[in-house]
């Protein structure tokens, strides 16, 4: 799946690993990611625990989507800082789930906790 997500890997998001619910993804954030603030755009860190919860949710199969997200944002993260997204399955019941996702600095400082929510649909629309 990851190597299909043209989005992720553009940004330069890579997939350090995935498997039995979890995954973990990194990305450094560049100057083009910095928002008015000088600090990291809130959207590039959630493409990032977006992106690793997805990896997490996919990591058995079948194919799987996400239904919701919603993130925290604890604290910046700037222009060269290495973020690593770790995500964490927390339950599967029928074809939904819910994982969590801590987004850190190189530093280890916390920078987001993200929840998503995912669903298995029963078949997914034709484009």
């Amino acid at each position: 799946m990851f190597d299909a997500d043209a989005a992720s890997r553009g940004l330069g998001i890579e997939l350090v690993e995935a498997g039995d619910g979890a995954a973990v993804a990194r990305m450094r954030v560049t100057e083009r990611m910095l928002n008015g603030h000088a600090i990291a755009h809130g959207g590039f860190v959630f493409l990032l625990a977006d992106t690793a919860f997805a990896l997490a949710c996919n990591s058995r199969g079948p194919v799987t989507v996400a239904a919701g997200g919603e993130i925290t944002f604890v604290r910046p993260a700037g222009a060269g800082d290495l973020l690593t997204a770790r995500a964490t399955e927390r339950t599967r019941y029928g074809r939904s789930g819910i994982y969590d996702v801590t987004v850190t600095r190189d530093d280890g400082a916390v920078v987001a906790e993200f929840r998503g929510r995912s669903r298995t649909p029963a078949s997914l629309p034709s484009t």
